[in-house]
């Protein structure tokens, strides 16, 4: 994943995927072109002058290496493929690097059965699409944009909509503790806005800190089983610290409902903690006062009332994520994913009122960074598309109708561009979340999938 201070296209690492994808490439006699280490582009020619774009990306969110532990106590390094039962586990598995070795597969095959195409195929990775999401554009701004584009790093079967993503940061310089008691010097939370990490950790600086201890954690419990019990809540002395540990259950951003955000959590843990335990206040005193307030422990935006849904692509949803501190600021995001039914713009300005008007009446100091990128919405027309419908539910055993996604894709904004898989959308997607993996069932599945929706899309005489 992206390495502090280094573009991603000068990551050693990515340097190495790059290697070895041009090398299997190769391997199966398709044409490789690297560009300027931002895409790799694999092709597979066609006698027409038609593209479609197959869409993957090779970079991942980061890891937190401690929670990548099985129930039977099996430790697991998250950038390894460890095989257990019929689980691959590893980051990436399911979020995208299965993408790219089921597409590098389904073009081999294709290749060596000599299938006739009337139109080409690139298979473009992506090293930046968790991140700046800078490679896609750089790499059109000097290639022709593919006619067609399916991200393979969706769901199935054919998904024609995605959520705008948002990201509501918001910056508290850091100030000294004033008042009595122990200080929060320390928290965790998500390593990306796009990720609800399985547990937050406070740090506490204190004179008493087997007392405090006690008090937090008799504090955690009530505060747990007030809240519907499905966190656990631990505390222990570390020196002159006392750490305080809320574990929920990782999700991806894009599905806040299959997970227990732990940061949404803490944050209203610590706010409330006033007149039982005494604190200081700071900087992350003043973020939990911000969280509590504006956002809770819900993720549909009901508490800063800005929530709203649409029939078919359902709810917006606000998920505290991304913690992150520096010399003189400490950051909170929250992670939006909007459906279509309000303009964009009128919702920027809703939440940049009302957190203004916070702001000014509580008297907390905080600066916010809001970006919303609009939802897309395709009308699903062409030969295309009724193709990709009928593979897809055919080998899945799927309903014949068109998904829905709150995850956004590199096609969001590119013309005739739709998710095909690759995740099944009834079961908990674990990209993003510790313990990632894809069951080899599944992955064969994919392959199956993939190899037939090329070699159908590559024959249809007119998409």
């Amino acid at each position: 994943y992206r390495k502090d201070g280094v573009a991603q296209h000068e990551n050693p690492e990515f340097l190495k995927i790059a290697d070895k994808i041009k090398s299997l490439a190769n391997d199966f006699n398709l044409n490789f072109r690297n560009i300027d280490n931002r895409v790799y582009e694999i092709s597979l020619e066609g006698s027409g002058d038609e593209v479609v774009g197959i869409h993957a990306h090779a970079d991942v969110v980061p890891v937190t290496p401690e929670n990548w532990v099985l129930k039977d106590g099996t430790k697991l390094d998250p950038f390894k493929v460890t095989l257990v039962g019929d689980r691959m586990y590893g980051r990436g598995t399911e979020d995208d690097k299965n993408g790219i070795v089921v597409a590098l597969y389904a073009m081999k095959i294709i290749k060596e059965e000599k299938l006739p195409l009337a139109r080409n195929f690139k298979l473009l990775v992506d090293t930046t699409e968790e991140t700046t999401g800078d490679a896609i554009p750089y790499y059109f701004e000097r290639n022709p944009t593919p006619n067609y584009n399916l991200a393979l790093d969706g769901s199935y079967p054919v998904v024609i909509a995605e959520k705008g993503y948002g990201t509501v940061m918001a910056n508290f310089p850091r100030r000294a503790g004033q008042g009595k008691g122990a200080e929060i010097t320390g928290l965790t939370g998500g390593m990306a806005t796009n990720q609800i990490p399985s547990t937050s950790v406070a740090t506490f600086a204190t004179d008493k800190p087997a007392e405090l201890a006690a008090s937090l954690r008799k504090a955690g419990t009530d505060y747990a089983k007030a809240n519907g019990g499905d966190f656990e809540v631990k505390s222990e002395v570390d020196g002159k610290t006392v750490k305080l540990t809320f574990t929920g259950v990782s999700a991806h951003s894009s599905e806040p409902e299959s997970g227990v955000n732990p940061v949404a959590r803490m944050l209203v843990f610590i706010n409330g903690l006033d007149g039982k335990v005494a604190l200081k206040h700071n900087h992350i005193t003043d973020s939990a006062r911000y969280a509590t307030d504006n956002w809770g422990l819900d993720y549909l935006g009901k508490k800063l009332g800005i929530g709203f849904s649409d029939a078919f692509m359902g709810p917006l949803t606000a998920s505290l994520t991304y913690v992150g501190m520096d010399d003189k600021t400490f950051k909170l995001a929250v992670n939006l994913r909007v459906p279509v039914g309000k303009p964009t713009e009128t919702l920027k300005t809703e939440i940049n009122d009302k957190l203004s008007a916070w702001a000014k009446k509580s008297k907390v100091a905080v600066a916010f960074d809001n970006s919303i990128d609009e939802p897309m919405y395709r009308n699903p027309e062409g030969e295309w598309v009724k193709a990709l419908l009928a593979v897809a539910t055919e080998n899945l055993g799927m309903e014949h109708k068109f998904g829905t996604s709150a995850g956004a894709t590199s096609v969001h904004d590119l013309p005739n561009g739709v998710q095909f898989g690759l995740a099944m959308p009834d079961v908990k997607y674990t990209g993003h979340n510790d313990n990632e993996f894809k069951t080899v069932e599944q992955f064969l599945l994919d392959l199956q999938v993939v190899t037939e929706m090329m070699g159908r899309i590559g024959q249809l005489p007119k998409l």
